[in-house]
Parts: C-alpha cells; sequence; structure tokens
C-alpha cells in the first residue's frame, strides 16, 4: 500500500475533483459518513462530542455529527473557531447542520462537563498543519489530553504532523484513527504512530490510478506483496543452486557477531557460507561452527590487517557470490584500509554492516563501488557517515535530526551515494538509489537487543545469495527478520528475547509469510 505525504494526498484530491469530476462535497459527505459507521461499530451509543476546527477536516466532522444524529445518537458539535473563520466546505456543513437540528456551538474552550462520559471525534486540525499548535486549540488538546475520554481522530490525530509523525507542541492521543484513500507518513512514523491508535484506511472514492500511481514514492510493506518475493527451492537442486556467501566479521572480544550472522545466513536459505576471521582466533571459531566453513585472514592484534585485502579479493573471484562485511570487525586503520579496497575491488554485491560501516572513510567511496551495496546502518551509524560527507557542517546529520525525517533521509542518503540503504529502527526504512522507500510493518521492542541487526545482515545476504534483487533482498530481509522476532516475542515474551531466539524462529516465520 502506499503512503503519501500531506502534498501528495492534496494533489490526489485535486485530480480527484479536477481530472475526474467528483466534487469536493461528495468526498466530504462520504468520508463522514464513513468515519460515522466506524463510530458505530466501535463504541455503544452514547454521548458524543465533536471537537471540530474551521478547515475540510472540521467540515468532516460536522458530517460524522449529521450522521450519528440521524441515527439517533446523542451528538453535539463544538466548533473552536469563529464562524467567519470557517473554510467554504465548513461552512457549508455547519448551515446544513443547524438546518437539520444538529446542536452546533462556537466556543473558545471545552469544559469537564461537556466532556463527561463522552466520545469525542477529534476533527480540530488535518493533514494541513505545518506550524506548532498555538493558542485556544492547544488548550483544548491540552484539556481533551487530560480528560482520558476515549477519542477517534478524523485523518490524523490533531497536532501530529502527517508527514513526520512529529508532535506539532502538542497534540491528541487517539485510540483510534480513521483516514481516506492512502495512509499518510506520520501514521507510521514515531511518535505519531503511538498517537494514532489503531489505523483504518477508508475508501470513499478516489480513482484507483491515482492511488496506486508510480508517482507515489513510499510503500508500506505488506505480507500479500512480501510473500512472493520468498525464494522457491526446486526439487532438482543441490547447495550450489543457493548461493555462497562469504561473511568477513569478528575481532577479539566480538565474536558473537561474527557467529550469529553466519547462522542467520544459513537459516534463511544459503547453500554455503564461509566465515573469514582473524587467523589468530581461529580456534576460538573452529570450535563454535558447525554448517559454516572457515577462512583464516591476516590480523593484527585479533582484527584485520590491511594485508587480508588480497586473500579476500581472490576468494571473491573464485567462489563466493556475495560479500557480508563488518559484524564485530573493530574499527581501526587497518579495517579502514580493508573496507576501502574492498568496495572498490569486489566483483560481487557486499552487504556492510556495524563496524564496516564505521571504518568507511568517506562516502566518496561508496561511490567508487563495481558491485551493487547495501548498507544497514542504525540512527548512529548513518549519522557518522552523513557526518562523514558534510565534514560536520550538516546539522541534518544528527541523530535527532534523522529520527525526526528517517524516510527523506533515508531517500536521500541512497540517492546521493547510490547504494540501498536499510535504515533500521521503528520502523525500519528501506530506499533504493532511484528515489523510493519502503516501510516495515514487522518487529517489536523485544528486538532491541544486542546481535539482532547480526542477525539482520545475515539474512539479507542469505536473501542475495539466493538470486534476488538488492531491493527484493532487503525489503524481504528487514520483513522477515521483524516477522520472525514477533513469533519469538510471542513465545517468550518481549523483555526475553535474544537475537538467538530471532534466529531460531525464522522457520516459523517462513511458515506464516508462505502459507495461503
Amino acid at each position: 500500500m502506499k503512503v503519501v505525504t500531506a502534498e501528495q494526498m492534496r494533489d490526489i484530491d485535486r485530480k480527484t475533483i479536477e481530472k475526474f469530476g467528483i466534487p469536493g462535497n461528495v468526498l466530504m459527505e462520504r468520508a463522514g459518513a464513513a468515519v460515522a459507521s466506524r463510530v458505530r461499530e466501535l463504541y455503544e451509543k452514547r454521548k458524543t462530542i465533536v471537537l471540530a476546527g474551521g478547515g475540510n477536516n472540521g467540515g468532516d466532522g460536522i458530517v460524522v455529527a449529521r450522521e450519528l444524529y440521524n441515527s439517533g445518537w446523542h451528538v453535539r458539535v463544538l466548533l473552536l473557531i469563529k464562524e467567519d473563520k470557517l473554510s467554504p466546505e465548513c461552512l457549508s456543513q455547519f448551515r446544513i447542520a443547524k438546518q437539520m437540528g444538529v446542536p452546533v456551538e462556537f466556543r473558545t474552550e471545552i469544559t469537564e462537563k461537556d466532556l463527561h462520559s463522552a466520545i469525542v471525534v477529534d476533527a480540530m486540525l488535518g493533514t494541513g498543519l505545518n506550524k506548532d499548535v498555538e493558542g485556544k486549540m492547544a488548550k483544548a488538546i491540552n484539556f481533551l489530553t487530560s480528560s482520558d475520554m476515549p477519542v477517534l481522530s478524523i485523518d490524523v490525530p490533531s497536532g501530529i504532523s502527517s508527514d513526520t509523525g512529529q508532535v506539532m507542541g502538542v497534540a491528541v492521543r487517539a485510540q483510534h484513527t480513521v483516514t481516506f484513500g492512502l495512509p499518510k507518513r506520520g501514521h507510521f512514523l514515531y511518535p505519531g504512530a503511538e498517537y494514532t491508535g489503531r489505523l483504518f484506511v477508508e475508501h470513499i472514492g478516489f480513482p484507483e490510478e491515482l492511488l496506486t500511481s508510480p508517482e507515489l514514492n513510499v510503500d508500506m510493506l505488506e505480507k500479500k506483496t512480501i510473500s512472493s518475493f520468498v525464494p522457491s527451492r526446486p526439487t532438482y537442486s543441490y547447495k550450489g543452486n543457493y548461493g555462497h556467501v562469504f561473511i568477513i566479521a569478528g575481532s577479539r572480544g566480538k565474536t558473537g557477531a561474527a557467529l550469529m550472522t553466519a547462522k542467520s545466513c544459513m537459516r534463511t536459505g544459503a547453500g554455503l557460507v564461509t566465515l573469514g576471521v582473524p587467523e589468530s582466533l581461529m580456534d576460538v571459531f573452529q570450535s563454535r561452527v558447525t554448517e559454516e566453513m572457515t577462512l583464516p585472514l591476516p590480523d593484527q592484534g585479533g582484527s584485520l590487517s590491511a594485508k587480508a585485502i588480497e586473500p579476500i579479493l581472490q576468494f571473491l573471484s573464485q567462489k563466493a557470490n556475495i560479500l557480508c562485511i563488518g559484524p564485530g570487525i573493530g574499527v581501526s586503520d587497518e579495517t579502514e584500509k580493508v573496507i576501502e579496497a574492498v568496495v572498490k575491488s569486489s566483483p560481487v554485491p557486499i552487504v556492510i554492516d556495524a563496524d564496516g560501516l564505521n571504518s568507511i572513510p568517506n562516502t566518496g567511496v561508496l561511490k567508487n563501488a563495481q558491485a551493487p551495496l547495501i548498507l544497514t546502518p542504525h540512527p548512529g551509524e548513518l549519522s557518522r557517515l552523513l557526518s562523514k560527507a558534510s565534514k560536520g557542517k550538516d546539522p541534518s546529520s544528527s541523530i535527532t535530526a534523522i529520527e525526526e525525517d528517517r524516510i527523506n533521509t533515508a531517500i536521500s542518503f541512497a540517492r546521493d551515494e547510490g547504494v540501498y540503504l536499510v535504515l533500521k529502527g521503528v520502523p525500519t526504512i528501506v530506499a533504493e538509489p532511484e528515489g523510493k522507500a519502503f516501510i516495515n510493518s514487522t518487529g517489536n521492542p523485544g528486538m532491541a537487543t544486542g546481535g539482532a541487526g547480526d542477525v539482520l545482515t545475515g539474512i539479507i545476504a542469505s536473501f542475495l545469495g539466493q538470486g534476488l534483487s538488492p531491493l527484493n533482498a532487503s525489503i524481504l530481509g528487514v520483513y522477515i527478520h521483524g516477522l520472525a522476532g514477533d513469533v519469538a516475542a510471542a513465545e517468550k515474551g518481549e523483555h526475553s528475547v535474544i537475537a538467538p531466539d530471532i534466529i531460531e524462529s525464522l522457520p516459523s516465520a517462513f511458515r506464516q509469510l508462505t502459507q495461503t
């Protein structure tokens, strides 16, 4: 499903009216009727208060009140704006409601008596909000928030940016939100996702060609789409058909990262996995691997040295079809040399994670790659990369700035550097060089545990090795990683999930994803 910005939704609305001839008041009537239907479905008949602003969101709210009033509900509209400030559409709905006897009042504030034992329909502010909420509207939102009354918001909770999910000063915390046509980015980005509650997307007559336009560059990952990406396993096949992944990982004190990456790669279906590890630690690894092979690499003090470059490239040219590098390798002048040389010369696609990302000396290295690159940073790692790109001069490279605009940051970096980017976090964003992005819909707080990222790296590398494109390997990888985490949390509880639990839950995740 496409996910849109406020501007994109306005464009859909405009084209629906101008190109397809569906009047705006018809769309408003359908929107209000859809919300009223959800109210009747979700709540028992009781006192209902519609808090409305003066824009089209307020007009939708007045239609809701009229629909409920006609169904015999005790409903009242409180308009938190003067009559001469109503938009033409809202003014029209106000006049219709008054003519039909719906109680409508203009207010400067709301009281405890207004909200007592009521359901509240939030129609104060819509998707067009572009500055912090102030004055009487902010006061009303604060009062509503402190009341603990059940709230259903129309389109987006008032005070939430529909583009970034950020709280614009103050915001309504809804139990349910009903939006129209397509979900907005702010419904899935935090903290907006928490304020949205349960989201309903209602179809009110927007033409399908507008809702599925290729110009809409962000999608939500859904099971029905993702399931088709799972690689097939033909009856007549052998291990060589499913890829040979070369994983360069681990250093003194960080051997676990390498092992988890390798295990998750195997569990995801890779035919062969070879672990390239510091030769001084070979005994440690050799005693712990089972299905995986190992390749000792020259090291210096328990981490890779620049002398490892030649055997790495030789192995890639002769045996492996995918390179995965970074988990637990440490950061030093030597690892920087390894990363720079391997990125520049590798003949096979590369997945770079963790210390591999931190060892990229500058982002110019990425542009010199011969093969596709998938980078899997968390916000801190991406912040360091962005800081290197701007030499510390760009304030948008901070972790805070990244978290406040995850989608656009991921899209810009992937496009500018020509890489596939998996920006880990809540939610994880996958971006491609052509400017499209995908929001992951699986995962839970139990996955905020050491090693979970190493597991994801192995999963993505495995799918690459099995022949998926870099984009599809990334998309399927993040989705099934989160799904396995959900399976693990359901069994063990979110507090008790550790990275190996995610690996062991992959079989169940595959079954859930592929079952019809």
